[in-house]
């Protein structure tokens, strides 16, 4: 019985470390050194290169290194049998409420328009006369784990928040909404928009420019979902017009962001190297090694993902 790690460039070394470190009775192997191949049960996986899941036989779970699992979605060969348990960590919510927090905070208090005035060497402090907080409203693509969090934290601000998601949901102190007519509502309303969607085939490209039309005019998007949310070429053409008066992004549709880029100098986009929410392994490997025990167990494995829904 053996455990492969295969996460090209995501510090496969320090996974597999890790895991021999608490659990040095498990066959830990790193991908492309996979030994036999008939012996390996278990995958903790981040990228994974198509067409190679599906070579081993006898693969019973996939741990993705993240809450999200587009990545191995991407695979046409992906093997739909195998079981797939997803991160739900304390720092990586943590993480993700402090990227939120922190650029919604900026945008509240003007702090793009403030640093313009820094360099042009401007003194003007009624720029900053902006709402109240319980003035203000957020709205939120996207209502699981993360997305939930986000939203009771901007609420204790006294922020008016909404949220959207596909199944309709029920938090406390939040308008929870869900359909067409529920989206269309919340994008109506919201100064601030912020992503934080699964990817899936039904909200790829959702940001795009008949989305950003429905926002109040001077609106503003932060997206740490996925890259391929957003149609990029509709969010420069809002930002022109000025239907969106600046975007925070943290992902991208090819990561690195490449240097010749237009987000990159574009003087209403806040560009940051996904940084928003990083799965730490000092945490995580605690998680795969309690669902190993699990399944070895016959016991239900936790975080598992509806591979219908795709999340």
């Amino acid at each position: 019985m053996a455990v492969l790690v295969i996460a090209p460039n995501e510090r496969p070394d320090i996974w597999a470390s890790y895991l021999r470190e608490l659990a040095p009775e498990l066959d830990i192997r790193i991908w492309p050194d996979t030994g036999d191949p008939d012996k390996i049960i278990y995958a903790v996986a981040w990228n994974p290169p198509a067409g190679i899941l599906a070579s081993f036989t006898n693969l019973k779970i996939i741990f993705s290194l993240g809450a999200g699992v587009d990545h191995l979605f991407k695979d046409p060969d992906f093997p739909t049998e195998v079981t797939i348990s997803r991160v739900i960590d304390p720092y990586l919510t943590a993480g993700m409420r402090e990227y939120v927090l922190l650029h919604v905070l900026k945008y509240h208090k003007n702090q793009p328009e403030l640093d313009k005035q820094q360099r042009k060497h401007i003194w003007n402090s009624r720029e900053n006369e902006r709402l109240q907080s319980d003035e203000r409203n957020i709205g939120i693509l996207g209502l699981g784990i993360l997305g939930t969090d986000c939203a009771k934290s901007l609420s204790a601000l006294n922020f008016n928040v909404k949220g959207w998601s596909r199944s309709m949901k029920v938090i406390p102190g939040i308008t929870c909404l869900t359909g067409l007519s529920g989206l269309n509502h919340l994008l109506n309303s919201s100064s601030i928009l912020i992503c934080l969607l699964p990817l899936t085939k039904d909200t790829e490209g959702i940001l795009n420019f008949s989305l950003f039309s429905k926002l109040p005019k001077g609106a503003y998007l932060i997206n740490a979902a996925r890259g391929n949310h957003l149609i990029e070429k509709d969010l420069i053409t809002c930002l022109d017009s000025g239907q969106l008066t600046h975007a925070t992004l943290d992902v991208f549709r090819k990561e690195p962001l490449p240097k010749e880029h237009i987000f990159w100098d574009h003087d209403k986009i806040t560009v940051t190297p996904h940084n928003a929410s990083i799965t730490d392994p000092r945490t995580v490997v605690y998680q795969i090694l309690e669902n190993i025990q699990r399944h070895l167990d016959a016991k239900p494995i936790s975080n598992t993902v509806d591979i219908k829904n795709g999340y």
